[in-house]
């Protein structure tokens, strides 16, 4: 097939390695003809674009598809996609994020190729300005008349937009989003010697939340209740991987609270890190205030560490209250602290949790699953296309 990806921009985050590990499978497994374009990695975030080119494809990168709003760049990166799209002339092109989904559905409905776009967080979504969560919402409205198909990371993510009437049920595919596994199956030797070097002892417990520095990832919550954590639990240790534009102001938080000595930053880190500081933890929790189906809990899951997450989304797809880890209503700062003190005190669970969580989602989690899953998507598109 000759495909054509549309992603606002490669920065490292969960949407942008779906996109990649896609391209890349498709150019290698299948020998197709993929050109992925996308915007400047801006950001604190980190850039994939140096693997994107070495990933087989075409790169086109549009200086006019950034992520913040300029009604001005937007028409000039309307006008660009459309060039490129009418010299590449797809079978289908394939958008991700809400403004290139927005904008590259347009120009493949203009040019009449089949479109297929992914959900892999809302466009519109709890902590947003009304203003944008409408204007965003009535958008995906009128997007959705642009698009053959629309996948979704997580059922959720499409019960969210049949809701607010974006779609029928049959416009909709869940296809869970894939990663390389084995890193997660793999048993670090590592794991003592880098804990040695935080300054923690086998005693220690470490909870790790992994993510952007930034509003809505919810490490405000860690913060609100590690004071209490600890009181209860002295030899817990909290990491914090990533970075942001928060990040000093969680220091300076930190210190206040005299728990200086309780928490571990470790700053960007490589996607490819992530395996192995994963095997450091003890378990893992996620308090983002909304996300599609955030990457971390599967690969928690996968390394056999147990999750405790906000019930928001997609989550309650992968923990599962009481098998795999701890599901807690969005913000109860309460049932966040019971169950990080819980799993802290109770070994046994952590392992029990950790285990079944892997047997569950190993092999649904697989980049190949995923990718593999995404072209008959496209098959099926096509093949509709082609019947009317």
């Amino acid at each position: 097939m000759k495909i054509a990806h549309i992603i606002t921009r490669l920065i490292i985050g969960g949407a942008q390695e779906n996109t990649v590990h896609t391209v890349e499978d498709h150019v290698r497994e299948f020998g197709d003809d993929v050109t992925l374009i996308t915007g400047p990695a801006l950001g604190p975030e980190g850039s994939l674009i140096p693997r994107a080119e070495q990933s087989g494809c075409n790169l086109i990168i549009l200086d006019e598809l950034r992520r913040n709003i300029h009604p001005l760049r937007e028409l000039a990166a309307y006008r660009k996609l459309k060039k490129h799209l009418r010299q590449l002339q797809p079978d289908i092109v394939h958008t991700h994020s809400s403004k290139a989904g927005i904008l590259g559905r347009r120009a493949a409905f203009a040019l009449k190729i089949p479109c297929v776009h992914t959900i892999h967080g809302a466009a519109f979504h709890y902590g947003q300005h009304p203003i944008l969560y409408h204007a965003y919402k009535q958008s995906e409205k009128i997007a959705s008349r642009w698009t053959d198909h629309t996948i979704s990371v997580a059922d959720a993510m499409s019960q969210q937009y049949l809701a607010a009437g974006i779609g029928k049920p049959e416009n909709y595919t869940t296809i869970h989003s894939g990663f390389v596994v084995d890193p997660f199956l793999a048993k670090s030797n590592n794991r003592d010697a880098q804990r040695a070097t935080w300054g923690l002892s086998p005693e220690h417990i470490l909870i790790g939340k992994i993510g952007r520095l930034f509003p809505l990832k919810g490490h405000e919550a860690v913060l609100a209740v590690a004071a209490e954590v600890v009181r209860q639990c002295p030899q817990a240790r909290f990491l914090f991987i990533g970075d942001g534009i928060l990040r000093e102001q969680y220091k300076t938080e930190i210190e206040k609270m005299g728990l200086k000595d309780h928490f571990i930053f470790t700053g960007l880190v490589p996607p490819t890190e992530i395996p192995e500081l994963m095997q450091t933890l003890d378990i893992l929790v996620h308090t983002s205030q909304w996300e599609g189906l955030a990457r971390v809990l599967p690969q928690a899951l996968i390394a056999a560490k147990p999750v405790i997450s906000f019930d928001i989304d997609g989550a309650k797809e992968v923990v599962i209250n009481n098998e795999t880890g701890f599901l807690v209503p969005r913000s109860d700062l309460k049932g966040l602290t019971e169950s990080m003190i819980k799993l802290i005190n109770d070994p046994k669970l952590r392992e029990k949790f950790g285990k079944t969580g892997r047997e569950k989602f190993t092999d649904r989690f697989r980049h190949q699953t995923m990718s593999r899953k995404i072209r008959t998507v496209y098959q099926q598109v096509l093949d509709s296309r082609a019947a009317r």
